[in-house]
């Protein structure tokens, strides 16, 4: 039986969600919004943060395995995403990066590890920059961290399904439904401006990382995670073969295995699992 989805035919009819009954569920207040999370499993924190224009539950297929392998999972909704919220200023990855620190605090969880997809990604590798103390490394999948990184934009029907499913969750979750055009021009003004980080500035990360790269990212250039992995000390770059950009929905097992084994390099030993 073939379990991929790498066309996101199944991803388009039916989304992914998180597993149901969290441990702990809730918003934190924060900085002119209310940022939603949960919790699930016990043990050190690792922190899934999903994609724009997405939200946490794009994530759903990484939880059990996680949750398997002695592990407390939390999960976000990025400010703006699914149940959270947001104002009127425009996006920044630090405003984010920000307000995951502010459910970590909220869970009394003094340092973790990131798995970052997309702009969760960049999300992750900011934290680790400016708040080191926090992260005891970034699995950094599938994202820039300067504009020469993208790949010029081509609509395909992968990303087509893909933005039909965000259309259709954003409706279901959001406090503002009517308003996904306006969400994602503001996404999207975001990720056409930013990041803008220098190769000084990577090689100021002294966390572990691994720089993932699907074979047929649509946005992301080899070469620039080549030369993120190269610009930041010690990172590995591994390489997903056969999947996209949406390898976490296309083939779950496969980059749960690549998850699994940046986890198994990490000392989580002192990460503040809040339970």
């Amino acid at each position: 039986m073939n379990l991929y989805d790498d066309d996101l035919v199944k991803f388009e009819a039916e989304g992914v969600g998180l597993p149901p009954d969290p441990d702990l569920q809730g918003h934190v207040l924060h900085d002119r919004a209310r940022i939603w999370y949960a919790t699930y499993g016990a043990g050190p924190a690792v922190i899934l943060l999903h994609g724009g224009m997405g939200h946490s539950g794009n994530l759903g297929n990484q939880v059990p395995d996680l949750v398997r392998g002695g592990h407390r999972v939390v999960v976000i909704d990025s400010r703006g995403h699914g149940r959270s919220t947001r104002d009127e200023r425009p996006y920044s990855y630090q405003l984010m990066a920000s307000d995951v620190l502010a459910v970590m605090n909220e869970l009394q969880i003094d340092r973790a590890a990131f798995v970052g997809w997309s702009d969760g990604a960049c999300i992750a590798l900011v934290l680790a920059h400016d708040t080191p103390e926090r992260s005891a490394g970034v699995f950094f999948f599938a994202c820039n961290m300067d504009p020469s990184g993208t790949r010029p934009f081509e609509f395909t029907p992968v990303i087509g399904r893909c933005l039909n499913r965000h259309t259709k969750d954003y409706e279901a979750l959001s406090a503002t439904p009517d308003q996904f055009k306006a969400f994602s021009d503001a996404v999207g003004e975001m990720q056409r401006t930013q990041p803008n980080y220098s190769a000084r500035e990577l090689g100021e990360i002294k966390v572990p990382v691994v720089i993932a790269q699907a074979e047929h990212d649509e946005f992301i250039k080899l070469e620039h995670a080549e030369y993120l992995a190269r610009s930041i000390p010690r990172a590995q770059l591994v390489l997903l073969p056969g999947v996209s950009h949406f390898a976490p929905l296309q083939r779950p097992d496969q980059f749960n295995r690549a998850v699994g084994e940046f986890l198994d390099r990490v000392s989580l030993g002192s990460a503040g699992s809040g339970s």
